[in-house]
């Protein structure tokens, strides 16, 4: 109110001027309701338990969505008979608009087996509230049919596709066994690194400096787009459904382009988890903060259930934590506190609840911790989301183990180096689980040497495993000179399952004196290659049959290993199986070696069937295939009439080498075709351009000429037969 002067007071009270007493009580009306949320189904509490309350729901809110205004929480605590009480939701004011909208993700959040909120925006509450009471029928989208992601399947000659890297060129290829790749699509820097298939071949991962994109169908084209800066790895789940990124940059908002899906919440984490079908960013994490994490990442940093209803990571010396998905909460609402935890691996056996003879009814997964103190290292195996422990082997004189699973789960290998009496050198054992059998009982077998690698046989018992002996093994390499190429042994164990008092896995064959240091098997068993990679002066590939059974030696054991080929592939860097099992590819890499860069491939029988020296090549990849829709009786019929089904085969190889050699006389005969058109088109040209010039060339012949016919006989070969 102005300053009051006496002598000049208004006559009526609708003259005094109230501004400045406006001005200095005037309360600011908060018109960016978008920083609100509401939160519904909360407990009902009295007085007594409201701070309680307000400290669990500020830490659950500011720690998943973001920062919370000071005195941003109001819960209406109106006074019932004498006693204050809520009613049951509440209002929560955050600092920004994104921290709101990330808050949403708690919606259907259990903070109890009774109590489940229910989170929404006050915007919302007040667009819903708004509306009208009349239905007005939506309008209904025309259909819009998308790509069969699984076309390649339909191919009438069953034929594989690989993905080939090379230059800045990404191109897609069938395999043609003996002939030229057939092409199917090529993009110009398609990719900025590298790429990767999805496990089911669904989808082709390309790479570039603000995230990843999926590609598939006939027209391969975008599926899905993935905002991650700076990403450099991937992983998928099992079923293709859920995908995780790494990027050695933290995610920096301020940097981030408009349109981003991250929040507050991920600011400075590093790895992310996806839901393919829908693209949305399910959660990000931070890398765990230990010594060994700081040098080198491991990866995949999540390991997924085969069943993808959980995901897990190791903290190492500390914790395993475990996550169900798509909800990405702990189970359990807690990590398992596990001191001194290495490393784990689950169980490729998906568990079958349906099934009364099911082996396990739940996801299975092993790990293990090394010696501490006076504890022995110890692998323990659990299932989940129960965590019992259902196995456990103690171990010692322990420097490092890793973990082998069979793919059908029923048995788990786990390599164990040991210290030698002189702590100086170690020796390997090799523990096998049982897991399908009753309290999963634990084999031992002593190698006496180190294990270089280990694989099992798909669908099968038997494993192989690479021991040298070699004292250059270790060794450092002399400054200058390429590192020494050790001699290695190969082993191929096998299950005895018959009633003999000792039976158990048993050595089947011995292969020693080789260089081997890479096992490879067919995906459908049976066949085995043995390759010798990262060295610069050996490059053998070695070709195995283990179920060759010759005549006479048919019944022993071990007669079944038969070498089938010795090639040489010349710098050799990768070694893949095409899914069929028919067809390997041998890879020489521009990023492993300075020359001779290309690929070949070879039957599983070791013989070459095509080479091609590529520019420039990066990287060759066969494309996965989903697993079979066949049950086990419709496998077992069809191997009984496969001579049958071969004959058909053979006649399809046959007209395609028939087309082929037509296809290719045909090309001969237009290229000589074209040849003598152009010959007889620049024959005319010179003749009318020489007419012109007055220079026309006269014919020699002009019937004056005389042919002459002479026979010149020669003996080519004379002998001499006595008849009597």
């Amino acid at each position: 109110m102005p300053g009051i002067d006496l002598k000049n007071l208004p006559e009526r009270e609708e003259d005094i001027n109230f501004d400045d007493i406006y001005e200095k009580h005037a309360i600011e009306e908060n018109s960016n309701l978008d920083t609100i949320v509401v939160v519904d189904g909360a407990p009902i509490v009295d007085e007594a338990k409201e701070a309680k309350l307000m400290t669990v729901l500020t830490k659950l809110f500011s720690k998943n969505a973001g920062d919370i205004k000071e005195n941003g929480i109001w819960m209406p605590m109106p006074e019932v008979d004498g006693k204050k009480t809520s009613q049951g939701y509440l209002f929560i004011d955050f600092e920004s608009p994104e921290s709101a909208h990330a808050a949403l993700k708690l919606d259907g959040h259990k903070l109890s087996k009774t109590v489940t909120l229910s989170v929404n925006k006050f915007s919302d509450v007040e667009k819903y509230n708004g509306m009208s009471d009349t239905y007005t029928e939506p309008e209904v989208q025309p259909y819009a049919p998308k790509e069969h992601l699984k076309s390649w399947l339909m191919d009438d000659q069953a034929r594989d596709q690989f993905v080939m890297y090379r230059g800045d060129d990404v191109g897609v290829f069938w395999n043609r066994k003996s002939e030229s790749p057939e092409h199917v699509h090529t993009r110009t820097n398609w990719t900025e690194t590298y790429v990767q298939w999805s496990p089911r071949g669904s989808y082709l991962c390309t790479f570039h400096t603000q995230g990843i994109a999926l590609w598939g169908g006939p027209s391969w084209n975008k599926i899905v787009r993935f905002v991650h800066p700076g990403v450099k790895l991937i992983d998928f789940s099992p079923n293709e459904r859920f995908l995780a990124t790494w990027s050695n940059e933290p995610i920096n908002l301020e940097r981030l382009p408009k349109g981003h899906p991250f929040t507050e919440a991920d600011e400075g984490n590093q790895v992310i988890v996806w839901d393919i079908k829908t693209g949305l960013l399910l959660r990000s994490f931070p890398l765990p903060q230990t010594a060994e994490e700081q040098k080198t990442v491991r990866w995949p940093m999540f390991k997924w259930s085969p069943s993808e209803k959980y995901f897990a990571r190791v903290i190492p010396g500390q914790q395993l934590s475990i996550y169900e998905a798509p909800s990405m909460g702990l189970v359990g609402k807690k990590s398992i506190k596990t001191p001194g935890i290495v490393d784990f691996e689950w169980s490729p056996a998906r568990p079958d609840s349906s099934d009364a003879k099911a082996a396990r009814k739940e996801d299975v997964l092993a790990y293990w911790t090394p010696e501490m103190g006076n504890q022995p290292a110890r692998v323990t195996m659990m299932t989940v989301p129960s965590k019992e422990v259902i196995a456990t082997k103690n171990l010692f004189n322990v420097s490092e183990c890793k973990l082998y699973w069979q793919n059908l789960g029923q048995f788990l290998a786990v390599k164990v180096d040991r210290y030698t009496k002189t702590k100086k050198s170690t020796f390997a054992n090799i523990e096998i689980f049982r897991v399908n059998q009753k309290n999963i009982p634990v084999e031992t077998i002593e190698l006496k040497d180190p294990m270089l690698a280990f694989a099992w046989e798909p669908n099968g018992e038997r494993f192989a495993a690479i021991t040298t002996n070699d004292p250059n093994f270790g060794a450092a390499p002399v400054h200058g000179q390429s590192p020494v190429t050790v001699k290695t042994d190969v082993k191929f164990y096998y299950l005895d399952n018959s009633k003999k008092a000792n039976t158990g896995f048993k050595l089947m064959k011995t292969l020693d004196k080789k260089t081997c240091n890479h096992l490879y098997w067919s995906p459908k068993g049976h066949h085995i290659v043995l390759a010798t990679l990262r060295s610069s002066t050996v490059f053998d590939i070695e070709f195995y049959d283990l179920d060759f059974e010759p005549a006479d030696k048919k019944g022993e054991i071990g007669s079944g290993v038969q070498l089938l080929a010795t090639q040489d592939h010349y710098g050799v860097s990768d070694v893949e199986w095409d899914p069929s099992g028919r067809y390997v590819v041998t890879a020489s890499s521009m990023w492993r070696q300075s020359a001779d860069h290309g690929f070949c491939i070879w039957d599983f029988k070791g013989q070459l069937l095509f080479k091609q020296n590529v520019e420039n090549f990066k990287q060759l990849l066969w494309r996965p295939r989903p697993k079979s829709l066949l049950t086990g009786d419709q496998k077992k019929k069809i191997r009984k009439n496969l001579r049958q089904y071969s004959k058909q085969f053979d006649e399809d190889d046959l007209a395609m080498g028939d087309a082929t050699a037509a296809k290719l006389r045909a090309e001969r005969r237009k290229a000589m075709e074209d040849w003598y058109g152009w010959r007889k088109e620049v024959e005319r040209s010179l003749t009318e351009e020489r007419k012109a010039l007055g220079r026309e060339l006269q014919a020699a012949d002009e019937g004056k000429s005389e042919v002459i016919e002479e026979w010149v006989e020669e003996v080519i070969e004379e002998s001499e037969e006595i008849i009597e």
